[in-house]
């Protein structure tokens, strides 16, 4: 019977953002235990703030500073609390209007459980020990319950706002907004058998049965056709450079000094292209057309790179329907 394969697969892209005026308030408030709100062109105070107006798209500067108590306007449980979420223990995600503010902020409430938690609750900030201008400076919301709900004004917005020029000293201008995605991925049938071959140095894609074209890497039906693809087809190991970009950026933890190619290389026999990194010739010279073959490092589960064959370039027409 096949092994069912599974592996932990973690795909992450954190980079770096520059903040406007009204963003860089916001978090450098944060830092120093201020939360602020910006008035919209109706007065109505948005918290978090935005730099443009929702309705009419109109620039907003007016900045005024809010109340850290609120109230919950709705909630949910989250009994299994996921790395790097908040809280380690079971918490509710709630959204919270702050006194002084006519919208809601997404955060965390530190609560016992379910029952301890209801829309109309109120509670307030808990304020991280070490702070540095980001919306985690804010470590949760925890129940107030000697807090009354704060007074309404004629207009029906809520009291509590008062002015803030935004600003302070050292005010935070970028930050790393980490994005990533951390599971645990198990490949099918089609993609098990593409793996295994790969472990002898081969690389094997499945026929549609319907169109004729061969996937590669495999995903157990054709995309195009809707049908199962159970016809396997061995292809390569050699194959044409479709289309490539340079890479003039390092990644972490990958060590491959820049600049470097990488591109779609559709094998011979293969009804579309995959990914590779070309070496063994500097970047400035890699082609489209051109020819290339695998270079495997001993105990390598995949090529490593390809190289140049010194075979002739292709001809567009025979890969230009893989582009």
């Amino acid at each position: 019977m096949t092994e069912i394969l599974s592996a932990p697969l973690v795909v992450e892209f954190p980079f770096t953002r520059s903040l406007g005026p009204v963003q860089s308030a916001f978090l450098t408030g944060l830092r120093e235990r201020t939360v602020l709100g910006v008035k919209a062109s109706d007065g109505t105070v948005l918290v978090p703030p935005v730099e443009y107006d929702p309705a009419t798209a109109a620039e907003l500067r007016e900045l005024v500073e809010v109340g850290t108590t609120g109230t919950v306007t709705t909630w949910a449980w989250n009994p299994a609390p996921r790395p790097n979420q908040p809280l380690a223990t079971p918490f509710a995600w709630v959204l919270v209007r702050l006194d002084g503010a006519d919208t809601a902020l997404l955060h965390a409430l530190d609560a016992p459980g379910p029952d301890a938690v209801s829309t109309g609750m109120r509670v307030r900030v808990r304020w991280a020990a070490e702070r540095t201008g980001a919306i985690t400076d804010i470590a949760c919301f925890e129940p107030y319950e000697d807090g009354a709900a704060a007074p309404e004004t004629d207009t029906g917005t809520t009291a509590g706002a008062t002015p803030h020029t935004g600003a302070f000293d050292d005010p935070v201008t970028g930050i790393v907004a980490e994005a990533r995605l951390d599971y645990t991925y198990s490949p099918g049938r089609a993609q098990t058998a593409y793996l295994a071959a790969l472990s002898e140095r081969r690389t094997v894609g499945e026929r549609c049965p319907s169109c004729t074209k061969v996937y590669v890497p495999p995903r157990g039906a054709c995309p195009t056709c809707g049908v199962a693809t159970t016809d396997r087809v061995e292809v390569g190991p050699r194959g044409t450079v479709t289309t490539f970009c340079i890479v003039n950026i390092k990644a972490k933890n990958l060590d491959i000094e820049v600049p470097y190619v990488y591109a779609h290389i559709a094998l011979d026999g293969a009804g579309l292209a995959l990914h590779g990194r070309i070496g063994g010739i500097p970047y400035d010279q890699v082609r489209m057309g051109l020819r290339v073959e695998p270079v495997w490092t001993d105990g390598g589960r995949y090529p490593d790179h390809y190289r140049p064959t010194g075979e002739p370039d292709a001809e567009y027409d025979a890969y230009k329907e893989l582009l």
